[in-house]
């Protein structure tokens, strides 16, 4: 299956519907980064109902704690975590239009409703893969947070960043579908 090539913040955001969960991606433009840290500080912001300190709309955000970086590159390793520790957070994030989200692993059935909900795309990186993903990110900057220093929130610029669609816009979830094939074929 080729890859479907899609700009980061997402351009046309319907274009997100025409993804299935399988469907390999790779993603061009800015990309926001942000972990456990980065994302109390975000929810405590909201319910103490004031402004975020970046604007969320059609981006996608990234579950990452980039390594330090050798002489020559722009960020060191930069694999991604772990997906569902960020389930208690995400809802939110996408009522505050964030289109979709980079990490591994399951979510919570809360976050695929939510996904469903908000016309939201979950991909999926290869864990283990940091050094060679750190190849696509081309540039970056801190948006907020220095304080929280590689766990701060982070704006990549990235080039032909590889993804696969783990859950679609219609709920489907890419680990379901490979469970139930395995299990037919078995």
């Amino acid at each position: 299956m080729p890859s479907i090539h899609l700009t980061c913040p997402i351009d046309d955001p319907s274009r997100l519907t025409e993804l299935s969960a399988g469907t390999p991606v790779l993603l061009s433009g800015t990309v926001l980064t942000g972990r456990d840290a980065a994302h109390q500080r975000l929810h405590d912001l909201i319910a103490a109902r004031e402004p975020l300190p970046i604007d969320l709309t059609n981006h996608i955000l990234y579950y990452v704690r980039p390594g330090p970086a050798a002489p020559g590159q722009v960020v060191g390793a930069a694999g991604p975590t772990t997906s569902s520790r960020m389930d208690p957070y995400t809802p939110e994030l996408l009522e505050f239009g964030l289109k979709g989200t980079i990490g591994k692993g399951y979510r919570s059935q809360a976050v695929k409703e939510a996904f469903v909900q908000h016309q939201a795309v979950y991909f999926g990186a290869i864990g283990g893969l940091g050094a060679l993903l750190s190849r696509t990110i081309v540039g970056q900057r801190i948006l907020a947070f220095p304080e929280l220093g590689p766990e701060a929130m982070y704006e990549f610029a990235v080039k032909d960043f590889p993804a696969i669609v783990l859950m679609d816009c219609a709920g489907r979830d890419f680990y379901q579908e490979g469970q139930s094939t395995f299990r037919h074929m078995s």
